[in-house]
């Protein structure tokens, strides 16, 4: 089935969708290194206020993000996210212009709020092209706009800061989200049925593969039933505490490098992108051998347990072996990366259509709480105690957790296409 599907969806739509979602990644990442710059000093930002402005953008992802999944579910993703390039694009150059903190706290608000239902969208929109064995690929590839924009981002910000300082760099990276746009507009299908590029028998053929993976999942009447599920009460939660430790990493990794003695801004950029250019060969990895098993579960727990272990070891390592601190750093970042595509292919196959995008949505939603809480403590932590011992434990232990509730989440692996089709068959002899 899968060497019959039309082909020319990957390369049509992946890159559209790796593009977008690296340029809303670019947006919200880069605030670690305004405020390692410069910014803080220029502004007059507290390491308390610092804190609050890293982690705001992610209470506006929080509020916004489920109506926004809403719309794209039963309207037009393409739509949405037209809209949300120009207004995010805008609101990120916009950063690089302000002289009062007061403004940046809504700038960082909105930034949050017109950048919400991306990722979201984009998993209903890949959900709608990609069937289960390809889904875990198609989704890492979408991700890899995570840590690939932060790879080149943590290179190219340090040289921009040091050569125009930091509200160019605001400036430079915010732009390139409104050219975009247009070609998201032209370039992109809300579905299959759309597309002029694919012939007839080709939008049959993976309509009838997507229809058969929903015939063993028995619809849920409604959002609110969904919502009331076990399995997504515990998995909102779960990412959440995995979303803690995730964004206390990407928004602080740069000034715990910069606080290394001798590290200039230029170095801070490359060292920080290190961690991020070994997860993209561990996530490429792992979603082939996840899409080859049709094992999700087990990819993503023990990949967070190594997380949790690395972080404490971090911990244990202090500040009197810089380079080994560093390296067990960068085992936590790869850690906390590599079960994305995994994970996100898991929640399309254990929910019904009716309800997936949405549920989607409120599991997002809660790793926007989760990394409102690691933006804010994490940097709270570092400024109150001095170091980052303390924020290396909080981290260890909300990986620790999100890896008990994966396991206690989902109890049975998804079958595979093959496996539901022999049950089909023996059912109708007996």
């Amino acid at each position: 089935m899968k060497k019959k599907i039309a082909a020319s969806r990957w390369y049509r739509l992946i890159p559209v969708v790796f593009i977008t979602y690296s340029l809303a990644y670019l947006d919200r990442a880069n605030f670690g290194f305004g405020a390692a710059g410069g910014m803080a000093k220029d502004l007059h930002i507290t390491p308390a206020m610092s804190s609050l402005l890293a982690s705001l953008f992610f209470l506006g992802y929080f509020f916004f993000q489920i109506p926004g999944v809403y719309y794209a579910a039963n309207k037009s993703t393409k739509k949405l996210i037209f809209w949300s390039l120009i207004l995010w694009g805008l609101f990120a150059t916009a950063t690089g212009l302000i002289k009062d903190v007061k403004i940046l706290i809504v700038i960082r608000f909105m930034l949050g709020v017109v950048e919400s239902a991306i990722f979201p969208s984009m998993l209903i929109l890949l959900s709608r092209w990609f069937t289960r064995t390809e889904r875990s690929r198609a989704n890492t590839y979408l991700i890899f706009g995570n840590p690939v924009t932060v790879l080149w981002m943590s290179v190219v910000s340090g040289y921009l800061i040091n050569a125009l300082g930091w509200r160019w760099m605001f400036i430079l990276e915010g732009a390139p989200a409104i050219v975009w746009a247009f070609f998201w507009w032209r370039l992109v299908d809300d579905k299959p049925a759309d597309a002029k590029w694919l012939t007839s028998d080709e939008k049959q053929l993976l309509q009838d593969a997507l229809q058969k993976e929903q015939q063993g999942i028995k619809p849920v009447r409604n959002y609110i039933m969904a919502f009331k599920s076990k399995v997504v009460v515990l998995l909102s939660i779960q990412y959440a505490l995995w979303s803690l430790g995730v964004y206390g990493f990407v928004i602080w990794l740069p000034s715990i490098i910069k606080a290394a003695p001798d590290m200039s801004i230029v170095k801070t950029g490359w060292l920080s992108a290190v961690p991020y250019l070994m997860a993209i060969i561990a996530m490429i990895s792992t979603s082939y051998f996840s899409d080859k098993t049709l094992k999700r579960k087990v990819f993503v727990w023990t990949s967070l347990l190594i997380g949790a272990i690395a972080f404490y070891c971090s911990y244990l390592t202090g500040t009197g072996n810089f380079w080994l601190s560093f390296a067990l750093l960068g085992i936590a970042g790869i850690s906390m990366y590599i079960p994305y595509g995994p994970f996100f292919a898991l929640i399309t196959e254990i929910l019904p259509a009716n309800v997936a995008g949405v549920s989607i949505a409120l599991i997002n939603s809660f790793g926007a709480l989760g990394s409102f809480a690691g933006s804010y403590f994490v940097g709270y932590l570092n400024g109150t105690t001095g170091g980052f011992g303390a924020s290396y434990i909080f981290m260890a232990g909300s990986l620790f957790l999100s890896a008990v509730l994966t396991i206690i989440a989902v109890k049975d692996p998804v079958k595979s296409d093959k496996q539901y089709v022999d049950e089909k068959l023996t059912e109708q002899m007996k």
